[in-house]
C-alpha cells in the first residue's frame, strides 16, 4: 500500500512541479498593445524552462529560455491596429490573455489635476462627466484603461496591482479625466484606432518624486539639498517612482502626458532643469529618446494672493524646459484657472489641447489648432496719439492677416470688439503699472503703452498666480501664455510665502 502511495505521489509529481507562467498585471486581457513595432512581454516561470508565446494576429510563435532566477523576456512583433486578439503563453501549462487591442498606448502621469476622475472630487466636478461616463461604452469601445494603485515603496517594485479594463461607466467615472477625454479625443480623431492608457499619479507629489535619487543626483544647476528633502512619505525622492513607474516602465508605449508642478513653487528656479531631467530619464527607462512627452501649463490660482508670482515662475520653467526637451509641448491653460479651486473643472479642454498636440506632431493630422502664441519679441514705437509703446510679437501665429486663417487673435466677444487686457508695463525703474493695449490685427501683433511709463522698457502679461484680466485669445480657443520681456529678479515679497 505505502509502495503503491508512492508510486502514485510520483506520477503526479511532475504536474505539480509544473510551474504556470506568472505575468505582471500590466499585461492582461483588455490591454492595448502599441501597434506597427516590436513590444516587450515578460514575467517568470520555473528556472531553464522554455516558455512558448503565440500571438494571434500574426499567428507567429516565439520561445525564450527562463534564465536561473525564473525571469524571461522578448519582443512581439504587431502590426496595425485591430483586434481583438489573443496572446497564449505556455511552458507546459497555457495561459492565455484575451480581448487585446492593437493601437496607441500613452503614459498619464502627473499629480491630482491628472489624477482628478472623470466623477470629479468631493465638491469639485469635472464639467461634462455625466455624459461621458453614461456614453462611454458606446463612445469608446476601443478605450482601454489601466490604473497603476498609489503605493510608494522603498526599493523598485517589479509588479503592481491593477487590471486592465474596458470603457464602461464603472472604470471611466474612476480613471483621470484629462487621460480619457485625451484617449477619447485621439480614438475619435483617428477613426476608432484602439487607445490604451495607464495611470500612474500622486496628488501634492513634486517632480523629484517621479525620479530616482541618480537622476537627481545627474541634474545640473540645482539646489540637490532640496531636490532631495522629503516631506513625508508622499515627497521624499525615488519612493513613488519606485511603487508606481518602475512597475510598468517595461510596458511598451507611445508617449507621455503629464499634469505637474504645483507642489514645486517652493523651487521654481530648479525647475527647468528638473523638468529636463525627468524626461530624459523616462525615456531611458523606457528605452525610446523620441518618445514625445506632452504636458500642461499650471492653471491660474490664487495660492498664497491673487497678484503673487510664485505661480508664473514655475510656468515660466515648464516653458523653458520644452525649448531643451525635442519631442515635446505645452497645452496652455491661461483661462482655465478658478480663483477658490486648485483642480479647474474644464479638464476636456486640457485634454483635447494635450490631443491637438499628439495628433499634430505624431499622427500627421493637419487642420488641428496650432499650440498657444508665446511671446516671441518686442519693438519700441512712437504713435502720435498715444507716445512710445511696446509691440509685440508671437510665435504660432500667421504673420500677416489672412482672411481664412484660423492661427490669428480672436478680437470679438459675443457682440462687441474685445480689447486685450492683462498686461503690465514698466519703464527702466522697474515699476509696474497696468497697461492698456490693442490689436494690430493686420500684422497678428498687439501694441501695450501706458500714460504712466513714457519710456517702456518691459511688458509682462498673467504674471501672476491669478490674472482674471487675462483674456487674449485665438480664434481656434487657444490662450496666449503667460510671459515676461524682462528679466529682472522679482523680490521675495512678490512671490509670497510659499505653503
Amino acid at each position: 500500500m505505502k509502495k503503491l502511495f508512492i508510486l502514485a505521489v510520483m506520477a503526479v509529481l511532475p504536474f505539480a512541479m509544473q510551474a504556470e507562467v506568472k505575468l505582471p498585471s500590466v499585461l492582461g486581457s483588455n490591454m492595448v498593445l502599441q501597434r506597427n513595432t516590436e513590444v516587450n512581454l515578460w514575467g517568470s516561470a520555473e528556472a531553464g524552462k522554455t516558455v512558448t508565446v503565440e500571438t494571434s494576429w500574426n499567428g507567429e510563435k516565439y520561445k525564450v529560455k527562463a534564465a536561473d532566477d525564473g525571469s524571461w523576456s522578448l519582443k512581439v512583433a504587431t502590426g496595425e491596429a485591430g483586434g481583438p486578439y489573443t496572446i497564449t503563453f505556455s511552458d507546459g501549462k497555457k495561459t492565455v490573455l484575451d480581448n487585446i487591442l492593437l493601437g496607441e498606448v500613452w503614459i498619464c502621469g502627473g499629480q491630482s489635476n491628472m489624477e482628478m476622475p472623470v466623477c470629479g472630487f468631493m465638491y469639485q466636478p469635472v464639467e461634462g462627466s455625466s455624459e461621458a461616463i453614461l456614453y462611454a461604452a458606446s463612445e469608446t469601445p476601443n478605450v482601454r484603461l489601466f490604473n497603476v494603485p498609489r503605493v510608494s515603496n522603498d526599493v523598485p517594485q517589479a509588479d503592481c496591482e491593477g487590471t486592465w479594463q474596458v470603457s464602461t461607466p464603472q472604470s471611466v467615472c474612476s480613471f483621470s479625466a484629462v487621460g480619457y477625454f485625451f484617449g477619447k479625443a485621439l480614438t475619435k480623431a483617428l477613426g476608432g484606432i484602439p487607445v490604451g492608457l495607464i495611470s500612474a499619479n500622486w496628488g501634492g507629489s513634486r517632480i523629484e518624486c517621479w525620479m530616482t535619487e541618480e537622476a537627481i543626483d545627474a541634474t545640473e544647476g540645482i539646489n540637490h539639498e532640496i531636490a532631495k528633502s522629503g516631506k513625508g512619505d508622499t515627497s521624499a525622492p525615488q519612493k513613488l517612482y519606485n511603487g508606481l513607474i518602475h512597475p510598468i516602465k517595461d510596458f511598451t508605449a507611445k508617449g507621455f502626458i503629464w499634469y505637474q508642478g504645483c507642489s514645486n513653487r517652493h523651487n521654481w528656479f530648479d525647475y527647468k532643469n528638473l523638468m529636463v531631467s525627468l524626461v530624459k530619464f523616462w525615456r531611458n527607462i523606457w528605452g525610446d529618446d523620441k518618445m514625445p512627452f506632452y504636458y500642461t501649463q499650471l492653471a491660474p490660482y490664487t495660492y498664497e494672493g491673487d497678484g503673487l508670482r510664485s505661480l508664473p515662475l514655475v510656468i515660466e520653467a515648464q516653458y523653458q524646459a520644452m525649448k531643451e526637451i525635442p519631442y515635446s509641448g505645452i497645452a496652455a491653460t491661461t483661462d482655465l484657472g478658478n480663483r477658490t479651486c486648485i483642480h479647474p473643472s474644464e479638464k476636456i479642454q486640457v485634454a483635447e489641447r494635450l490631443a491637438y498636440l499628439a495628433l499634430a506632431n505624431d499622427y500627421g493630422l493637419r487642420g488641428v489648432p496650432r499650440p498657444a502664441p508665446r511671446y516671441k519679441e518686442m519693438e519700441l514705437i512712437n504713435d502720435e496719439r498715444r507716445g512710445n509703446m511696446l509691440v509685440l510679437s508671437f510665435e504660432n501665429l500667421s504673420k500677416k492677416y489672412e482672411w481664412n486663417d484660423p492661427d490669428s487673435f480672436k478680437g470679438y466677444a459675443k457682440n462687441a470688439y474685445c480689447t486685450p487686457d492683462g498686461f503690465e508695463i514698466a519703464g527702466a525703474d522697474k515699476v509696474w503699472h497696468k497697461a492698456k493695449a490693442n490689436y494690430r490685427w493686420w500684422e497678428n501683433r498687439i501694441e501695450v503703452w501706458s500714460e504712466h511709463v513714457p519710456e517702456p522698457v518691459a511688458v509682462r502679461y498673467a504674471f501672476c498666480n491669478f490674472p482674471k484680466d487675462a483674456n487674449v485669445m485665438t480664434t481656434m480657443g487657444q490662450p496666449l501664455v503667460p510671459f515676461r520681456t524682462d528679466d529682472w529678479e522679482i523680490p521675495a515679497d512678490e512671490i509670497g510665502e510659499i505653503r
